[in-house]
């Protein structure tokens, strides 16, 4: 509904800047946060008028404060998006502790920190919509993705358990399962990996990023209140379970 705030994490690049763009097109107030990248923060809320929020969703307290300073400048949040997310990816033998550590922090720690943040809030006003972006490789893994794979598929079961907590309370919260999707994270990918991957997507191509994005509005929209516990897989057939 028009006049909402929602938060997104990861919000100013990628599929995040696209979940951002659409919020703020269908009305809402936007609060796009971010962790390093001042220039791209910048360049995005230039060109959006979008509000960027620079912390480490990994910090508990970071987050704490930033949501705090967000409802305070913004108002109260019944919409938050768990998109940001980072790569440290190794097999198993050069694997570190603190690679897993920081994609852990990063990818699943944050969505406990930020729907802690809100959901008091939520719970108050009787309604809540929390969208968590998982990933194809936390449904059926990847090679040298031991970590990453962990937290996206901690985060279907972190959905499915928080979705009953909510439920009663006017609080919906889902996940989406985006595949190969052209953003910066995947550009990364070799060219001949890539090209091995794409062999594998039925429909012949990487995603897009606005196709994640409509997705997000989908569940997120305040008829979509009987859709709870749910992930929605987006990755043109690659994996179908």
């Amino acid at each position: 509904m028009a006049g909402r705030v929602a938060i997104v994490t990861g919000g100013t690049r990628g599929i995040g800047a696209a979940i951002s763009r659409m919020l703020k097109d269908k009305g809402y107030k936007v609060a796009a946060t971010y962790a390093g990248n001042d220039e791209a923060a910048q360049k995005f809320k230039a060109e959006t008028g979008i509000n960027v929020y620079k912390f480490d969703v990994g910090d508990f307290a970071a987050c704490q404060a930033a949501v705090g300073q967000i409802e305070k400048e913004m108002g109260p949040v019944d919409v938050l998006v768990n998109n940001a997310g980072i790569t440290r990816d190794s097999t198993m033998r050069r694997l570190t502790r603190d690679m897993w550590d920081a994609v852990i922090d990063t990818n699943l720690g944050s969505c406990f920190n930020m729907s802690k943040a809100v959901w008091d809030g939520m719970n108050t006003r009787g309604f809540g919509r929390i969208v968590n972006i998982g990933s194809i490789n936390g449904q059926g893994g990847q090679y040298g993705q031991v970590n990453y794979a962990a937290a996206k598929s901690g985060i279907h079961g972190f959905t499915k358990a928080l979705a009953q907590e909510g439920a009663s309370k006017g609080i919906t919260v889902n996940a989406i399962a985006p595949g190969y999707t052209e953003t910066d994270m995947v550009a990364a990918v070799p060219a001949n990996v890539l090209e091995k991957i794409v062999a594998k997507i039925p429909v012949g191509r990487l995603g897009k990023a606005d196709e994640i994005g409509r997705g997000v509005m989908f569940l997120i929209a305040d008829d979509a209140g009987f859709i709870t516990g749910s992930t929605l897989s987006i990755n043109g057939g690659q994996h179908m379970y």
